[in-house]
């Protein structure tokens, strides 16, 4: 069908309407679904026409049967847990005590299938990697896996050691899992975007004031690495469409868009702001600048400038950031100005 030409009069009461999903479509058909949203102001509700859809890599094909996609990152715990059950993810939080935990898991009772995405408390010290009621503050990624429904679930001590299958199996190998590649596509790329959201909206390498490393500077490496390293599936989609929003705003004469980063011509400095964090360097010699999230600008400014779905609040807050830069001398926060001034 042609998205910029579709006529009502097809539409009858024997119509099936169902949600569309990209994984399958050739990108000409992406593309004009995408163009036909802009050209008329449609703001869809969730990602449809743009949403990412991940298909196995190499490493995916030779792992045969889980994904390293998403690990080695750090997340915070609570934020992690909300988010996992908002998804429809079954979650626990995890206690810095003697016990074993089942990794983060998702139903998909339709396929017969469970996808696991394994994670671990991080932390030793007792009140800093923890809150009063002993949660751990942070968690570390590992694989993403996919079972049968009723193949044994694996679990792993609290704060570590590796997964194994049963709730005492300590020794026991983890449960054999389902080959990727028997994987339905698209069950596939709705976890792994689910996984892709989980690291993005918690790392703690979002975070601009992680800028020290967090606890006893122990994520330093860690957080530049994110804050400023390659872009996820969900940054290079949100990349896509600030390459078709920008030349229709007023700072588009301002702005330039790289690999990695939007860049923002301000009159004191030049800003690279981060597609993936919204972490913020300045020209000509990466000086880390700090602007803390105010949550209310952020939703005003998605507000005034139209996004073609909702659900990305950090697109939002990159386009905040880059029309707050880009007249740099109206700026009057003094924690900006004493950063921005040559």
């Amino acid at each position: 069908m042609d998205a910029g030409n579709a006529p009502i009069s097809w539409l009858t009461e024997g119509t099936e309407v169902r949600l569309w999903h990209p994984i399958g479509f050739d990108v000409d058909t992406i593309l004009q679904w995408r163009n036909y949203l802009q050209e008329h102001g449609i703001v869809q509700p969730c990602k449809q026409a743009y949403r990412e859809v991940y298909i196995l890599t190499e490493a995916e094909l030779r792992a045969r049967t889980y994904s390293n996609r998403f690990a080695g990152h750090i997340l915070k715990q609570h934020q992690m847990n909300s988010l996992a059950a908002l998804r429809g993810w079954k979650n626990r939080l995890r206690l810095m005590v003697d016990d074993v935990y089942p990794p983060a898991c998702k139903e998909l009772p339709e396929y017969g299938l469970r996808a696991e995405f394994w994670i671990e408390g991080v932390g030793e010290n007792y009140g800093t990697d923890t809150t009063e009621s002993g949660a751990y503050r942070y968690l570390t990624t590992d694989q993403v896996r996919f079972y049968r429904m009723d193949a044994p679930e694996n679990y792993a001590h609290a704060g570590g050691g590796g997964y194994s299958s049963g709730r005492w199996g300590a020794n026991a190998e983890p449960g054999t899992p389902l080959p990727l590649t028997e994987v339905p596509a698209l069950v596939f790329s709705k976890v792994m975007r689910d996984v892709d959201m989980f690291v993005g909206v918690c790392s703690v390498g979002n975070d601009p004031t992680w800028q020290d490393g967090g606890p006893q500077g122990r994520y330093q490496n860690y957080w530049s690495d994110y804050s400023f390293g390659d872009l996820s599936a969900t940054a290079q989609t949100r990349r896509e469409v600030l390459e078709r929003l920008l030349p229709r705003r007023k700072i588009a004469a301002r702005c330039t868009l790289t690999d990695k980063f939007l860049v923002v011509r301000g009159d004191l400095r030049t800003y690279k702001i981060h597609l993936g964090s919204g972490n913020i360097l300045m020209e000509p010699n990466d000086q880390y600048l700090c602007i803390v999230q105010d949550r209310s600008a952020v939703k005003n400014e998605a507000a005034v400038n139209f996004l073609p779905f909702e659900g990305d609040q950090r697109l939002a807050l990159i386009l905040s950031k880059a029309f707050l830069l880009a007249e740099d001398t109206r700026i009057t926060d003094p924690t900006i100005t004493r950063q921005i001034k040559p």
